[in-house]
């Protein structure tokens, strides 16, 4: 049910910003999905989870994070090791889908 709910979202969403925007988001929520959904979760990590939620966080505020833990120049070792492999591009992208996410 909540990912129903999830994707009734996202569709919402996607329908009213521009066909780049929706691209850049669904690729995005891919990465999201593969690399960080893990530990962060989409809307909200696992009750017991230590990490924080992203969702609805500043664009710029992640970007510029995961680029600096990409980079090292931010230390957390398993941040370090799951940044290092992203590119520009996924960056950007998985920042879009976060940002762009509504928790309440």
């Amino acid at each position: 049910m909540n990912r129903l709910v999830l994707l009734s979202a996202l569709t919402v969403s996607l329908l009213s910003i521009n066909p780049v925007q929706a691209a850049v988001i669904f690729a995005g929520k891919e990465k999201a999905m593969a690399v960080c959904s893990h530990c962060h979760g989409i809307i909200k990590p696992s009750v017991d989870a230590p990490f924080p939620s992203l969702a609805g966080r500043d664009l710029t505020y992640l970007k510029t994070a995961l680029g600096q833990y990409r980079d090292k120049t931010r230390k957390n070792d398993i941040m370090n090791a799951l940044a290092g492999s992203l590119t520009d591009n996924d960056i950007s992208n998985i920042s879009a889908y976060y940002s762009s996410l509504k928790t309440k």
